[in-house]
């Protein structure tokens, strides 16, 4: 069935997928944690990036090797360029320590999120900023997608078990 009269449809919040990204400096290790833990929470309801203003040459061993005891994938991780269509493309951009070098995009919402840097960390700080971030993370999808039933917190069911 075809209709030459313009289908007028106003977009519903349920209707688009919001876009975050998270924005540091090596893109190797908060950004990252940031990025994951979305994805795992939002079940395809939101779409994050992460990127950083200086990438490294790969994620941060010591990050990948605590998500992945808590059930998280990380082996298609990799440091990327924050660009301005990158910003442009998002809703809302996160920053995590990269302050004034990440582009400003007049439109796009930014907040920053003051989390240590797990790069070189033992395993117990690691696990802490990924908890800051965990709750963080949580808090977002709430406010991103209200209507969204959060499965337990990774951190729940693994740090129980240790």
């Amino acid at each position: 069935m075809t209709s030459t009269a313009p289908h007028h449809h106003t977009p519903t919040v349920s209707d688009r997928i919001p876009q975050v990204v998270f924005a540091c400096v090596r893109n190797g290790g908060r950004s990252v944690i940031s990025r994951v833990l979305t994805e795992h929470y939002a079940g395809g309801r939101v779409r994050a990036l992460s990127a950083g203003t200086q990438p490294g040459d790969h994620i941060h061993r010591e990050v990948a090797e605590v998500l992945e005891s808590l059930g998280l994938d990380t082996s298609t991780e990799h440091p990327k360029l924050l660009t301005r269509d990158t910003i442009a493309a998002s809703d809302l951009a996160i920053t995590l320590g990269c302050g004034e070098e990440c582009p400003y995009v007049p439109g796009v919402t930014y907040r920053d999120w003051p989390v240590a840097d797990p790069g070189g960390q033992d395993e117990a700080t690691v696990r802490g900023i990924i908890g800051d971030l965990d709750a963080r993370v949580r808090e977002l999808l709430v406010e991103l997608v209200p209507d969204l039933a959060l499965p337990p917190s990774v951190l729940a069911k693994r740090w129980d078990e240790t």
